[in-house]
């Protein structure tokens, strides 16, 4: 009765009666009326019920307003995105799902607020989020807000593949020195085998343009050598695909028509006693300038008369140039090899545990440093001396000759083709440790080895999408 009675004198107060003294025995029987108990016990639940809705209404339109932005998400990329709800504006939700979340690949998880999934299609949508908050009627129908979920489009659907030739005929790919655009092969080399392939990268894929990159090896049964080259040439360059297939050719021929009897049975003497003796053999150096520079000067010739016979300018063939020759001896490996341009050749020992660049690039501080080929300075420039290198090795595990297409999304600057654990973590990528788990099987009795390594090559490396060569000798 005591409230009842607190209650109308607030009530009188509020509308400006005043309760005289003579009237004060009126008012308290008035207050213990029993129907104005019942009304004012009635007013105070019709109060706490329309200040509990405010604070309802408040809770539901905290979360309403509130911006919830999901991180987004990518076509065929593994998804999870948790939800933060111990926001001051949404730490009152008490129960939350999402309307239709699998018709894009994804799920909710309720318990750890958690959307997962693959998603399958790209768009902006909208996703119809459900929700109550601390205090709703669990009958009562849920909440609805819309949310944002932005699904990217998977980077490599976005690009086109339009084959180079477009069904023409022999005589247009001649004309147009056409050549397939991706190439594998996997042969005995001597006592090891070579796996290599050739892949037209997507910014030429996308145009139907052609491919830029060539090799070529070659083994010697007469006299044991071998020589594995690769080329790549300058995008920029219209003819450039004639150019590096030139250089390769030109170097296996030089090779085949000019490795003589009596200069590789003195080299042989020079390497034995290098081996016996040790030291610092200027006759080795002879051999390896004196005959590597040849070929390389060779493959510039052949290139020039082309570009004579065909009337065209020698930049418009614009190739770097990469070679090894190698052969196997009762000591060890003999390894030669000359460089020009961006590519690099690596040698790992027979147990992984040192790396040896053997040969060093044509970058340039501000980009256009690459040299070429096809450049006649090159062979009167004071660093020529310096692209020639040798090494004498027990054994080896990998020899690999790489275009920029590998090098520059595998190892991307020059600084890591020094380090071991760059190489080390490249044979894991190669061996299936990567993100589409392709796998080269380096086991000579596999015969799916050249398509494994072509498959491996479609790898995805944003904003690395040139043409993509690589040759291991292993």
């Amino acid at each position: 009765m005591l409230e009842t009675k607190k209650y109308l004198e607030s009530l009188f107060k509020a509308n400006n009666i005043e309760v005289l003294s003579n009237k004060q025995n009126l008012f308290e029987r008035y207050v213990s009326d029993a129907f104005n108990i019942e009304a004012v016990k009635l007013i105070k639940e019709k109060h706490k019920n329309i200040m509990e809705n405010w604070d309802l209404k408040v809770k539901i339109d905290d979360v309403l307003a509130k911006q919830i932005i999901i991180p987004n998400a990518t076509v065929a990329k593994p998804y999870k995105a948790v939800l933060d709800f111990n926001q001051s504006e949404l730490q009152n939700i008490t129960f939350v799902e999402f309307d239709n979340l699998n018709q894009y690949g994804l799920n909710f998880n309720a318990n750890l607020k958690l959307i997962e999934g693959i998603p399958s299609q790209s768009g902006d949508f909208k996703v119809k989020m459900k929700f109550k908050v601390l205090g709703e009627d669990q009958n009562s129908e849920p909440n609805v807000k819309m949310i944002s979920l932005v699904i990217n489009a998977d980077p490599k659907s976005l690009w086109k593949n339009i084959a180079s030739d477009d069904q023409k005929d022999d005589h247009w790919k001649a004309q147009n020195y056409w050549k397939p655009d991706q190439v594998d092969d996997f042969q005995p080399l001597g006592d090891k085998h070579i796996v290599v392939a050739s892949k037209r990268g997507r910014s030429h894929a996308n145009v139907g343009s052609f491919r830029e990159d060539d090799y070529a090896f070659k083994h010697f049964e007469d006299n044991g050598w071998s020589v594995v080259c690769v080329a790549d040439g300058a995008g920029s360059a219209k003819l450039a695909r004639q150019g590096s297939k030139i250089a390769c050719k030109a170097v296996i021929d030089y090779f085949a028509q000019n490795l003589t009897e009596a200069d590789l049975e003195s080299f042989d003497e020079i390497l034995l006693h290098h081996h016996q003796v040790g030291g610092d053999d200027k006759q080795i150096s002879h051999f390896v300038y004196n005959n590597l520079s040849k070929a390389a000067l060779y493959a510039h010739k052949q290139i020039e008369a082309f570009a004579i016979m065909t009337e065209c300018p020698i930049k418009d063939f614009h190739s770097t140039l990469i070679f090894a020759l190698l052969k196997k001896f009762d000591f060890g490996y003999a390894i030669l090899t000359f460089g020009v341009g961006d590519c690099p050749i690596g040698l790992l020992n027979k147990d992984l545990t040192e790396i040896k660049l053997m040969n060093w690039l044509d970058v340039g501080e501000f980009g256009g440093g690459t040299r070429f080929i096809t450049m006649p300075e090159i062979f009167s420039s004071e660093k020529f001396s310096t692209r020639f290198g040798f090494t004498l090795t027990d054994d080896f595990s990998y020899l690999m000759l790489m275009t920029d297409g590998i090098y520059d999304a595998k190892f991307v600057v020059e600084a890591n083709l020094e380090k071991l654990e760059k190489w080390k973590a490249f044979i894991d990528d190669l061996k299936g440790d990567n993100e589409d788990k392709v796998a080269v099987d380096f086991d000579p009795s596999n015969q799916e080895i050249a398509h494994q390594l072509s498959a491996w090559m479609d790898f995805w490396s944003p904003g690395n999408h040139d043409d993509r060569t690589l040759a291991i000798i292993f």
